[in-house]
């Protein structure tokens, strides 16, 4: 059962307080009103308030900067503010109720405008809350409910588990800011493939650090697994010098001071559908994902493994698995490895790789072709650029 969510009032005046509370009371959520001329931070954390309306009297300094400190502490930072202001105030103050504020409403609220004011603010925050915040895409709790969903409704799908491999010690070797932007671009690969190849329901989600989640339908699991895998083993080893990629591995020591020879960060992605039965809770989900993973993670290199359950008890799982595994790294082999545009740029010398680190941030984040972010920087004209895509598809 959903828990109610709980709004705290913070309005001195006892019409608008009668008028919000009649309101917002109707509509399922549990009201607390503080009408004190003084507000303190502790009562805020008492109540645990899921959204603030704060009530903007003039003059409005005070609440203002209350409305600031809650957003400077790390306990009360992520509950929504919303303000109600006076029509007057609203031209000379706008710009400064940026500052620690979510949204605004005009005194006094219509009803409508309230209700939708505070269900979009409560959602936002619910989804940045619960949303990676290197690459954006929604985190566990939110991967959890998608499954449960599909669960609930019967629906046919495929569940995939993506683990790059060998991802610690690139970090250790090259430090965090590498290890974050090959974070960055893996989560870019696995959100243009699945537009490519799979579906507009698609979901794709990043739990954590090298673990990614992509759920598609029973058709498009092969093509999608298939093609991320292709598109990170041709990216992905640009993240390391060229003496490392030349020679497919990095030397590290380990904890007995002993060298050891790692090779080049590789993907598992373990994947597992409902073609023959249904799942009936998400613990089954991923307990089936984690026995893949585990299979998976002693394969050199990149692979994928989808494991269907089967309404056939008889029929042996593990062995039609590898069976299928074996194909599948078949498909992964093909299609053609055009060399990137930014290494191209790389090799002949019109940038160099802090300006073109630069620039893929901005090409990860926004999803602009690199080419294109490339350009508007000034990095390169149109006629430099028509000249290397031109030879990026010859070669």
């Amino acid at each position: 059962m959903e828990q109610t969510k709980r709004i705290l009032l913070i309005c001195r005046d006892k019409n608008l307080n009668e008028i919000i509370y009649f309101c917002l009371e109707g509509w399922g959520y549990e009201v607390c009103i503080l009408a004190d001329e003084v507000i303190f931070l502790e009562q805020i954390k008492k109540t645990e308030p899921d959204l603030l309306i704060v009530d903007f009297p003039h003059p409005y300094k005070e609440r203002l900067n209350f409305c600031q400190q809650i957003k400077n502490d790390f306990i009360t930072k992520s509950i929504p503010v919303v303000v109600l202001i006076d029509r007057r105030q609203l031209r000379k103050h706008l710009l400064s109720l940026e500052h620690g504020i979510d949204d605004y409403l005009l005194k006094p609220p219509d009803p409508l405008d309230l209700r939708v004011r505070v269900e979009m603010a409560m959602r936002r925050t619910q989804y940045s809350f619960y949303t990676n915040s290197l690459t954006n895409l929604p985190g566990g709790r939110i991967i959890e409910e998608i499954l449960k969903e599909k669960i609930s409704k019967k629906e046919k799908f495929s569940s995939a588990h993506i683990d790059i491999d060998n991802f610690k010690y690139f970090n250790d070797r090259y430090g965090y800011l590498k290890g974050d932007r090959a974070i960055t671009q893996t989560a870019y690969i696995l959100h243009q493939t699945v537009q490519r190849f799979g579906t507009n329901k698609d979901f794709i989600g990043h739990i954590g650090g090298d673990d990614f989640v992509f759920i598609t339908s029973l058709d498009e699991e092969e093509a999608v697994a298939s093609e991320f895998i292709r598109q990170f083993d041709r990216l992905i080893p640009l993240h390391y010098s060229k003496e490392d990629r030349v020679r497919g591995y990095i030397n590290i020591e380990d904890r007995l001071g002993a060298e050891r020879k790692i090779p080049l960060m590789s993907v598992s992605v373990a994947i597992v559908n409902n073609r023959g039965a249904d799942f009936s809770n998400t613990v089954q989900i991923n307990e089936a994902l984690a026995s893949l993973k585990s299979y998976l993670k002693k394969m050199p290199g990149s692979n994928f493994m989808v494991d269907r359950r089967l309404a056939d008890k008889g029929i042996n799982k593990r062995s039609e698995a590898q069976t299928f595994l074996k194909a599948c790294r078949r498909k992964v082999c093909r299609g053609k490895n055009t060399k990137p545009l930014g290494q191209i740029l790389l090799d002949k010398g019109i940038l160099n790789s802090d300006t073109l680190e630069k620039n893929l941030d901005i090409h990860f984040r926004r999803g602009l072709p690199l080419g294109e972010v490339l350009k508007d920087s000034g990095v390169i004209d149109g006629r430099e650029l028509a000249a290397v895509l031109s030879w990026q598809q010859r070669s």
